[in-house]
């Protein structure tokens, strides 16, 4: 990785020479801060991604822009950056935007022996953990505007079901939050019991909220319920490269009114339901990263959970047999079936919403998604019966 300096007036300074890190993910970003320390002597806050040489991640050779406070004590190459400001560039992306949200967090946590330490930058969310005693006691992460109903739904979901989510201890514009420390670790590869237990944790909330659909919606949770237009504006691009999605979307209607008639309601979805997103400790799991959730289909989040598992069906009958038991009559086997190729759509249609927010630069974290989703919801569009 390659860091271009600027201080804190954002005055351009040059770039350190390249260093090498281990974690071939550009949104980490703690090896990036690290390394420059250990290299270089440089004391430095990433802001934003300034280029990569290859169209997506991981790996390769990526060009950060950063803050030092500090005149860095080692030569500096010339670096041709445009600095202009743009619209879509998320606040904390700037030159003083991640020092004021740190003093922030620090002031809200009412402590004055911590150390806070970057973790994750990128367009969709800047987290950093505050350290006390060698391990983190909270974490302050700010999201972009698209995701402002983020603490509304832990908020939400925590008073209904304490302990499944962070806790929020304080939250504020633009973006801000600082989370109460969840013990434990974050269950990437999680094998299908694990994914089976996560799907039984949520599954009480997700009823309870089915039946308050205009309370989520006045809170600010976007609503995605199924809209034929919105994934035909994603798709029109791709229809003559993608064999059988233009097929797909003439027959969404259709397949809209099959999937409603399986009986399973709209409700609250976390929308990125990954055991990644699950940090667990013993036998506690905690449900993180919500600034996805939205109300749509239940169905989403369990194929989500179940996506690449070596038994997905143990995880998915469960999760039915559970709707079965609360609404006799439904059909939830039928409905994951229907909906296959929908919630590809559905993933499209995100990642379209976050290209259409994010400034150029950024748009290699996610523009590579929206074709690879669009294909996997024309290969998924088996044929179906309506009766």
């Amino acid at each position: 990785m390659t860091l271009v300096l600027v201080d804190a007036d954002g005055a351009l300074l040059g770039a350190l020479p390249p260093v090498a890190v281990e974690v071939p993910w550009w949104t980490s970003v703690a090896d990036v801060v690290a390394a420059a320390r250990a290299r270089h002597g440089v004391d430095v806050h990433v802001l934003r991604l300034l280029h990569a040489d290859r169209p997506s991640q991981p790996g390769g050779h990526v060009t950060y822009l950063a803050q030092v406070f500090e005149p860095p004590a080692v030569p500096l190459a010339p670096a041709d950056v445009d600095l202009a400001p743009h619209p879509l560039r998320a606040p904390y992306a700037v030159p003083g935007g991640p020092a004021a949200s740190v003093a922030w967090a620090l002031a809200a946590a009412g402590r004055d022996d911590l150390t806070a330490v970057q973790e994750r930058t990128w367009n969709l969310s800047m987290i950093w953990h505050l350290d006390a005693a060698g391990g983190p006691v909270a974490w302050l992460k700010q999201v972009p505007r698209m995701f402002a109903h983020e603490p509304v739904v832990l908020a939400l979901v925590d008073g209904f079901a304490p302990g499944l989510v962070p806790t929020v201890l304080s939250a504020a514009a633009p973006g801000r939050m600082l989370l109460a420390h969840v013990p434990g670790e974050d269950r990437y590869g999680a094998d299908a019991d694990f994914c089976a237990a996560v799907a039984a944790d949520w599954h009480p909330a997700q009823v309870h909220f089915a039946g308050r659909v205009d309370e989520l919606l006045a809170a600010g949770v976007p609503d995605r319920r199924f809209d034929a237009d919105r994934f035909a504006r994603v798709a029109e691009p791709f229809l003559d490269g993608i064999d059988g999605l233009a097929a797909l979307l003439d027959g969404l209607p259709a397949r809209f009114a099959a999937i409603r008639a399986c009986g399973l309601p709209d409700t609250l979805v976390h929308g990125d339901l990954h055991p990644g997103n699950v940090r667990a400790d013993g036998d506690t799991r905690v449900i993180v990263d919500w600034g996805d959730a939205t109300v749509a289909h239940p169905a989403y989040d369990i194929l989500r959970l179940a996506e690449g598992l070596d038994e997905p069906g143990k995880v998915l009958h469960a999760w039915a047999q559970r709707w079965r038991a609360e609404l006799p009559g439904t059909d939830p086997e039928r409905a994951v079936d229907l909906i296959r190729p929908v919630a590809e759509l559905h993933a499209a249609a995100a990642y379209a919403d976050f290209l259409d927010r994010i400034e150029p630069a950024e748009r290699p974290y996610h523009e590579a998604d929206v074709p690879a989703r669009l294909s996997a919801a024309a290969a998924a569009a088996v044929p179906w019966s309506r009766d």
